[in-house]
C-alpha cells in the first residue's frame, strides 16, 4: 500500500503497470478501491495510478475542508510531483472529473489528454435555490446518517436498475467508507463550481463518457459539455448509470483503450517524421 507525503496530507494510491502514465480520480463517495476493474485491464497498456483524494480511503483528512475543486488540483499537482509523473492520462468520473478540469485549466502542459465520465458542471446545472439545497442535504446526511444507511441511500441514484448484487453490494461498501471530511469538501466544491468557462480552453484530446441511464449527472449533461470541448469525443454506456465503470467495465475500458491507444498511435507516426 503506497503512501506519499503531500504538505500536511498523506495521500494514499494504487499503482500498476508499466507503459504511459494514466491518472484515475474517483467521484464522490468512492475511492481507489472502485477503480479496481479498470486498474487489471488498463494495467497492461499503461502505467495506472488511482490515488484516494483528501479524506477518502486510506487519505489523510485535509485540516480544514477543501472549499474549491482547485484546492484539489493543486494537492494532486504536488502529489504527481511526488511520483515524478508528467504528461500524464488524466480521467476523473464525476468530482473527479471536475478536479482534472481544475487541473487543466491550472496545468495545461501535464496532461496529454482528459477523460470525463459522468462530468457535473456543480453549481452552473442549477439555480441558486437548489445548489443550496442539494449543498445542505449533501451536509446533512453525511453528519446525521450511519454510514451504512448513507451508502444504501447514495447507492439507490448512482446505479441503473440493471446492475448486478454484486456491484450493488461493493458500490455500497465503498461508500460506507466516506468520511465527513472528505464528503464535506466536495460538497462545497461543487457548490462553488461553474466550470462553464473552463470547456471552450481546453485544447487537448478529450474523451466524454456517460452512463446511459445516470440520473446524478444525465446523458444531457454531458453532451453540453461535448458542445463546449471543440477536441471532444462522447460515448455513452448502454444500461448503465451514474456508476457506469462499475457497472460495466468492459465496455468502459473499452472505450478508454481506445481513445487513448489512437492518440499513442499518432504521436508513434508523428516521432517517425
Amino acid at each position: 500500500m503506497p503512501y506519499q507525503k503531500v504538505n500536511d496530507l498523506t495521500i494514499h494510491y494504487e499503482i500498476e503497470g508499466d507503459g504511459p502514465p494514466l491518472v484515475l480520480l474517483h467521484g464522490m463517495g468512492n475511492n481507489s478501491r472502485s477503480w479496481r476493474k479498470q486498474i487489471e485491464t488498463l494495467c497492461h497498456y499503461f502505467t495506472v495510478v488511482a490515488w484516494d483524494a483528501p479524506g477518502y480511503g486510506k487519505s489523510s483528512d485535509p485540516q480544514k475542508p477543501l472549499t474549491e475543486f482547485t484546492d484539489f488540483a493543486k494537492v494532486l499537482r504536488a502529489f504527481l510531483d511526488k511520483l515524478n509523473l508528467h504528461d500524464i492520462y488524466l480521467l476523473g468520473h464525476s468530482m473527479g472529473a471536475a478536479t482534472a478540469l481544475e487541473f487543466y485549466d491550472f496545468y495545461p502542459d501535464f496532461i496529454k489528454a482528459l477523460i470525463l465520465a459522468d462530468a457535473t458542471r456543480g453549481a452552473a446545472a442549477c439555480d441558486h435555490e437548489e445548489n443550496e439545497k442539494k449543498l445542505k442535504v449533501r451536509l446533512d446526511s453525511i453528519k446525521n446518517l450511519p454510514p451504512n444507511k448513507l451508502a444504501k441511500e447514495r447507492v439507490k441514484k448512482l446505479l441503473s436498475p440493471h446492475a448486478s448484487d454484486e456491484v450493488r453490494k461493493l458500490a455500497e461498501s465503498i461508500m460506507s467508507e466516506a468520511r465527513p471530511a472528505g464528503y464535506c469538501s466536495v460538497a462545497y466544491s461543487l457548490y462553488n463550481a461553474n466550470q462553464m468557462s473552463l470547456y471552450p480552453m481546453v485544447n487537448i484530446p478529450t474523451l466524454i463518457m456517460c452512463g446511459e441511464l445516470d440520473d446524478v449527472t444525465p446523458v444531457s449533461e454531458s453532451k453540453i459539455i461535448h458542445s463546449h470541448i471543440q477536441k471532444s469525443e462522447f460515448v455513452t454506456i448502454p444500461n448503465a448509470g451514474h456508476l457506469c465503470y462499475l457497472e460495466d467495465p468492459n465496455i468502459f475500458n473499452y472505450h478508454v483503450i481506445n481513445f487513448l491507444c489512437k492518440i499513442e498511435q499518432s504521436k508513434r507516426i508523428l516521432e517517425r517524421k
